[in-house]
């Protein structure tokens, strides 16, 4: 536990550069397109749909560097390279997929205060 005179944003830095790895969109995405097995490249960024292909291996190999993913090149001509979750990579799933049902469950009510919120500052301004 941290003394009170610790301010909160110092006692998560620990934790930050974790915090913005998987809270960034496109590794939740990867974890869901990864949680039954290993896909290729071109099948996640299928999965994934809106994703570059740049961001795509930069966000990938972030992953493989942070123990959460696990990169197989089988030397084929191509080389076949594919892509799963490591067991840390596992664990991780449960809380994306709770956020994900978090973000279903309130759809509507975060619809609703984003309009509500929208026509008051049209009011505003």
């Amino acid at each position: 536990m941290n003394p009170p005179h610790t301010p909160l944003i110092d006692s998560c830095k620990p934790a930050r550069e974790i915090m913005s790895r998987i809270g960034d969109k496109w590794s939740a995405l990867i974890v869901i397109a990864l949680r039954d097995g290993r896909l290729r490249f071109n099948e996640i960024k299928r999965a994934i749909g809106t994703v570059s292909q740049r961001m795509l291996t930069l966000t990938l190999r972030s992953m493989e560097r942070d123990g959460l993913i696990e990169r197989t090149v089988t030397p084929t001509t191509p080389p076949r390279v594919d892509y799963e979750l490591t067991k840390l990579g596992h664990s991780l799933r449960a809380p994306v997929e709770a956020l994900g049902r978090w973000a279903f469950e309130h759809k509507k009510e975060i619809e609703t205060a984003q309009r509500n919120f929208d026509r008051h500052q049209s009011r505003t301004t």
